[in-house]
């Protein structure tokens, strides 16, 4: 991937979006429409169904990438962060006393207060440790605190820390840094608005990649898929039922991105309306098209996370068609 314009190229009129339908005793009630594709890791897009140029905020598909200078200043070494510690930073947690103590131990080895975390508190909580973006948040922290920039304005975009997110990820998808649009997350941290291809294309580089970085932020993701969201959430099931092989990292507004470990595909799913069951529903569909998950995982992530009341049920229409030329 080198350009916009380059991606435009392979733009086609006839390859029709996902519907994702909702049925009602075998009666339509509604429908969400979803754009996804495939890209390998050197942005070639190979699979796609709608726009694949689809832009929008990543939200918190970002979040291995956003740990990456964590890891690349030296910081985990330095305070003795381990592989579940970088899990955590890139999870969006239930908020469970595991989850918030992973978090705290990155904070303590740091020696940064707990109270310097910008992220919300939680709604009926006591603690900014519950919030499902506390780890990132404390790998935000600690990496300040061992590059000596300030504490207390490290969601600013113009922050060192946050210029040099956009400078890696300007790097990884060979565009300029100053082409970037970003905008706040609802954690108050900046996130880029991309294609739908960029996002694919990153996450075909996290799962193929020459940087140790991204190696070490695989591993430990695939070795912790509980700290990245939590029991019974969708991510860290489809990760456990991927027998190490696949990585999955939801975000808001129906960004769902995933890809095929060591194989350098990456896919990317947007939902219009920003839907989460849809975003489910039309992962699961992809995955059972690409025959990457086992019957047996297939239906079981189907039954956690497509559970509807007797008598309803969520149908995907359509299918990645191959690039045309």
């Amino acid at each position: 991937m080198t350009s916009k314009r380059n991606l435009n190229t392979f733009q086609s009129k006839n390859n029709k979006p996902l519907e994702v339908i909702l049925k009602r005793n075998s009666i339509f009630e509604s429908r969400h429409i979803a754009h996804a594709l495939v890209s390998d890791n050197k942005g070639r897009v190979l699979l796609y169904a709608g726009d694949h140029n689809f832009q929008t905020f990543i939200r918190s598909s970002l979040k291995p990438f956003q740990a990456i200078p964590f890891i690349s200043s030296g910081t985990s070494e330095k305070y003795n962060i381990d592989d579940k510690g970088i899990a955590v930073c890139c999870g969006s947690h239930s908020g469970s006393t595991f989850h918030a103590r992973e978090v705290f131990k990155i904070l303590w080895n740091a020696s940064v207060d707990v109270n310097l975390l910008k992220c919300p508190m939680p709604q009926g909580e006591k603690s900014r440790l519950q919030h499902n973006c506390s780890g990132k948040h404390a790998a935000f922290l600690a990496t300040c605190q061992k590059m000596q920039w300030s504490l207390d304005n490290y969601l600013d975009r113009k922050h060192p820390l946050q210029i040099e997110i956009i400078r890696i990820i300007s790097e990884l998808l060979n565009l300029p840094a100053e082409e970037f649009v970003t905008a706040k997350d609802d954690c108050g941290a900046p996130v880029p608005n991309l294609m739908l291809s960029q996002m694919a294309y990153l996450y075909a580089k996290l799962s193929y990649s020459e940087s140790p970085e991204l190696e070490k932020i695989k591993r430990a993701i695939i070795a912790n898929p509980s700290l990245i969201a939590g029991k019974g959430r969708f991510d860290t099931e489809l990760i456990s039922r991927g027998h190490g092989q696949i990585i999955s990292k939801g975000g808001s507004e129906g960004i769902q991105c995933i890809c095929r470990v060591r194989e350098g595909l990456g896919i990317a799913i947007k939902v219009e309306d920003g839907s989460k069951r849809a975003k489910h529903a039309v992962a699961l569909h992809i995955l059972k098209q690409l025959e990457w998950l086992t019957p047996t995982a297939l239906e079981e992530l189907t039954e956690l996370s497509l559970d509807f009341k007797p008598g309803v049920k969520l149908e995907v229409i359509g299918d990645l068609n191959f690039q045309e030329t």
